[in-house]
């Protein structure tokens, strides 16, 4: 996701500074250069040579007549994006205000300066995080196109994000926004049909896929609503769902509002029964009736007959000519812009193989989900810039 990127780490004096070897270390896994620089209240939480150990680089802690601020952050400096990590009310405050007093201030200023992105994340007490004066230069510096990525709220702390959402924060910083002004609605993961108050219906999708295209579209920049059953993500607005019909009617709700495409990525359960209102006995025979599901890109493209759809299906044949005719089933059936087909092995794992299948022709994609979600990206923006010169 980070590849060849090059990361200028500014640390500053919050507590919440303990987790930057984890963050660096996390930055570089993504495949970053990770360079640190350090307030003298920071050193204080955590010593340099640990944070110089995370990065294998030296750690600048003050500004000396190598003028480490333009070697990092200027304009033919090292950096491709300075990262605040944790970020102060103070250092806040003062990168709105251009006051230079610190060897991250001082790279603050410099890399707006020069251009270089810049992605803050905060880390406070939640009644710091609430003053005024901080919500005003919080919205100073993110006028200036600087990332900000939200801290969690949680026991009076605005928490550092998760380095998740970080590592998103930075990737969207140094990504193209090639999809920015575009909406596009996801879905992912299985859906569950109720038998009882207590058993269900379900599949083994654990969802990855589709929250990784989820993640990539916004990366590039597109505003992305995702439909599934897990919890909330810091990349997208959620619509959490259980069942079939849930799904359908959060999808069409969510495409009625102004979608530029929909990807329906998830497992949708092709089944229901009747629930029962109380718990079935156990211990003796059951039958149930199994009744089938309405095809969700079915009844999308029906009422969205021009909507850009991409569809997603996984066989167990492992036959890759049986898969593609599948794909190509599906996709003249219901006029797909293309489909994703996988081997429903994959499922749950964090490495995936995938044919992405067009109209004419049919590409492989073998690596990690995360890569796959990019390469959905990819082609999503392809079908959208032909479907704009039509």
């Amino acid at each position: 996701m980070l590849e060849g990127v090059n990361v200028a780490l500014g640390v500053t004096g919050s507590i919440a500074a303990v987790k930057v070897v984890e963050l660096a270390h996390e930055l570089r896994r993504h495949g970053a250069s990770v360079r640190a620089v350090m307030t003298d209240a920071s050193t204080g939480i955590i010593h340099p040579w640990a944070v110089e150990f995370a990065t294998e680089h030296d750690v600048v802690t003050e500004i000396t007549g190598r003028v480490e601020h333009v070697e990092l952050c200027g304009r033919d400096g090292w950096a491709d994006v300075f990262l605040v990590a944790p970020a102060t009310a103070n250092t806040v405050g003062k990168i709105a205000s251009a006051i230079d007093d610190s060897p991250v201030t001082t790279c603050a200023t410099t890399a707006l300066g020069a251009g270089v992105p810049v992605v803050v994340t905060p880390a406070m007490h939640e009644p710091m995080y609430d003053h005024p004066g901080v919500a005003d230069a919080i919205d100073r510096v993110r006028s200036w196109d600087v990332e900000f990525v939200t801290p969690r709220l949680e026991e009076g702390k605005a928490k550092i994000a998760t380095e998740e959402a970080v590592i998103t924060g930075v990737a969207k910083a140094t990504s193209e926004q090639t999809l920015a002004g575009k909406s596009v609605v996801v879905t992912a993961g299985a859906t569950t049909e109720s038998i009882d108050p207590i058993r269900t219906l379900s599949n083994r999708a654990s969802g990855r896929t589709g929250r990784a295209v989820a993640r990539a579209l916004a990366i590039r920049g597109a505003d992305v609503t995702l439909v599934h059953d897990g919890g909330d993500v810091h990349y997208a607005d959620v619509l959490g769902i259980e069942s079939a019909a849930e799904m359908l009617d959060a999808v069409e709700a969510a495409v009625e509002a102004g979608a530029d495409a929909l990807v329906s990525a998830a497992a949708i359960s092709d089944f229901t029964v009747d629930a029962a209102d109380q718990k079935i006995r156990s211990g003796e025979a059951r039958t149930l009736d199994l009744e089938p599901t309405p095809k969700l890109i079915d009844t999308v493209r029906e009422s969205h007959p021009d909507l850009p759809i991409v569809g997603f299906k996984a066989e167990t044949t492992g036959d890759d000519d049986a898969m593609v005719g599948e794909a190509r089933r599906i996709m003249d059936r219901v006029g797909l812009a293309f489909v994703v087909a996988n081997d429903a092995s994959v499922m749950g794992a964090e490495e995936t193989r995938a044919l992405i299948v067009h109209d004419g022709e049919t590409g492989e994609f073998v690596g990690s989900k995360d890569g796959l979600g990019a390469r959905v990206a990819a082609e999503l923006k392809t079908v959208l810039v032909q479907e704009t010169e039509d």
